[in-house]
């Protein structure tokens, strides 16, 4: 097994099998061949040796998911050089902090319009597309690495041969849901192990899939499919979530890693579209999600009435997500169940799997090993225990090695026991299938001393189809109300109380799923959705509740007004 990230690119640049990416230009999507692509991972690696940075420097990469990510990263990485790297969408303040905080020498930025985030300057700034005053361009880096190159032909290679598994290979800065970013030390050894790890599932991934990253590669889930798809498959690049739709059509992905936003969306809208249509259309809809739900639980579907479905309902959705889809793989965030098993009854099958920047990923549910509302088992190598608080605790050669300059919260993650403490709240199952409940600090105690999970009930709102996204509140209350954003196109041309039954039936459902004291008693409507330029969630979709709490005080407060509310 390799045990650096340089070893597996070096590895994968000898076997060239396929094309490894894939993006779109003018007039269509463009094959990038193995030996253009070595070839420019030399020139930018020795393009940085050409400006003075090599092992141990940092070097700040601000830039959407794209093909020169990649091939930054990957001369980075063959330097033994640090990459830190920033969301695109991150605060001035935040991307100002990781600058100074890495103490980066350099910051790729993908365009000029990026410049107004930096504040103090590092020494030099690269640009991806477009030109600015004391900005290099990466065409330039490149001209100088290839001059370097004509001088010193082996300067790369040489390098490349001092790589050491337990060399810091980059800094991911968390997204900060309680306070300033902090940034997670990982090795060539960390990422190794885990591209292993994963490739040793079988069926998760094969030997020339296409997978289609829309992701941020600024997060560790979608940084570990870089890794692992640059080994075995192709990875089409798709920087703009807005033309999400239209690359699942042209490319037609194997294999999607994605986010539960993407199908909450996808779920939402197929719903209405069944309920818009006439009513023999709307029966047919009904009778084929039936019939679907009948095949993935109790596997008694007659073929004749499986390929009738398929022919009627199920293949237009998939067509949808390309036609060819094997699975999708989730993480970031917790997909309820109901979506998962919405879109199984399709045949789509959404593989929901567990991580932290931390731990990379930790868990993944497996292809005809899937077990809905969990995260998986563990990954091969990689053990899981529920602490007697009920904290998952992880322990294997894909966790980090403590926060960057932060000794005080790398012992709290790091306590010295030989396990990292998640700060994650589980339930594992007899067959090692771990169910997240809750964030350990998120956990709401409500006045009479139950406590409840938060993110249980928002995923059994956000699951209706009346609701797009729900906020649930309730620590030292009396009883759990919810703030809620109904969907778009239910409630488009509905009255006040037409809205009001529409939202009390979305209520009504979910408190079905849930426990007593889960149960929302009261609601009310959020006035707009929350969002991460607000600074309301983060890029990894998680919502910083005391923000939310803060920003909408005075509608939570209403939902209290009045004395107890009536159990719903």
């Amino acid at each position: 097994m390799a045990e650096t990230i340089c070893e597996l690119w070096r590895e994968s640049v000898r076997a060239a099998r396929r094309p490894p990416f894939l993006v779109q230009q003018q007039g269509g999507w463009k094959e990038v061949g193995w030996p253009d692509a070595a070839a420019a991972v030399d020139e930018i690696a020795a393009g940085f040796l050409a400006l003075g940075i090599g092992p141990g420097d940092r070097v700040a990469i601000l830039c959407r998911s794209r093909l020169e990510w990649t091939l930054v990263d990957y001369a980075l990485i063959s330097l033994g050089a640090i990459s830190a790297t920033i969301f695109p969408t991150s605060s001035a303040e935040d991307v100002a902090f990781i600058l100074r905080d890495s103490g980066a020498k350099a910051l790729v930025l993908e365009s000029p319009q990026h410049a107004h985030k930096i504040g103090q300057r590092p020494d030099h700034l690269i640009l991806v597309e477009g030109e600015a005053e004391g900005c290099i361009t990466l065409a330039e880096l490149r001209g100088g690495g290839r001059a370097l190159l004509s001088e010193r032909p082996g300067a790369v290679d040489d390098l490349r041969d001092r790589v050491m598994p337990d060399d810091l290979m980059t800094l991911i800065y968390t997204s900060g849901t309680t306070g300033q970013p902090k940034g997670c030390m990982l090795t060539q050894r960390n990422y190794a192990a885990l591209v292993a790890m994963v490739n040793e599932i079988d069926g998760l991934f094969y030997e020339g899939d296409l997978v289609l990253l829309y992701l941020p590669l600024a997060h560790t889930f979608a940084r570990t499919v870089e890794l692992v798809a640059t080994t075995v498959g192709t990875i089409a690049y798709c920087p703009d979530p807005a033309s999400l739709v239209g690359a699942l059509r042209d490319v037609r992905p194997t294999v999607l890693p994605t986010s539960p936003r993407l199908f909450e969306r996808f779920h939402a809208a197929a719903l209405s579209g069944f309920e818009r249509g006439p009513l023999p259309r709307r029966l047919v809809a009904r009778w084929a999600l039936a019939a679907g739900h009948r095949r993935a639980r109790a596997h008694g579907l007659r073929a004749l009435e499986l390929r009738l479905a398929d022919r009627l309902v199920y293949a237009k959705t998939r067509e949808r997500l390309g036609g060819r889809m094997r699975h999708a793989i989730s993480g970031g965030a917790s997909l309820a169940r109901e979506i998962g098993e919405f879109f199984d009854a399709l045949g789509v099958i959404i593989l929901e799997g567990y991580g932290l920047t931390e731990c990379s990923v930790a868990s993944v549910n497996r292809p005809g090993m899937y077990r809905f509302g969990t995260v998986g088992p563990p990954l091969p190598g990689v053990e899981a225990r529920r602490a007697t608080d009920g904290e998952l605790l992880i322990r294997g050669e894909n966790v980090f090695h403590g926060y960057w300059n932060n000794a005080e919260a790398t012992s709290e993650a790091l306590p010295g026991d030989g396990w990292l403490h998640t700060g994650d709240i589980v339930e594992i199952d007899a067959d090692s299938h771990i169910r997240i409940t809750d964030r350990k600090r998120d956990i709401m105690v409500l006045a009479g001393g139950t406590n409840v999970a938060p993110q249980r009930v928002e995923a059994a709102l956000a699951a209706t189809p009346a609701v797009t996204q729900a906020f649930v509140v309730g620590d030292g209350r009396p009883y759990v109300a919810a703030l809620l954003l109904p969907d778009p196109e239910r409630s488009r041309g509905l009255g006040d109380a037409e809205l009001e039954s529409l939202m009390e039936e979305a209520v009504a459902v979910a408190n079905r799923t849930l426990g007593k004291e889960e149960r929302v008693r009261r609601f009310g409507l959020l006035p707009r959705e929350l969002s991460e330029s607000e600074g309301e969630i983060t890029p990894t979709l998680k919502v910083r509740r005391r923000i939310v709490e803060a920003r909408f005080r005075a509608e939570i407060e209403r939902l209290y007004a009045g004395g107890r509310a009536d159990e719903r």
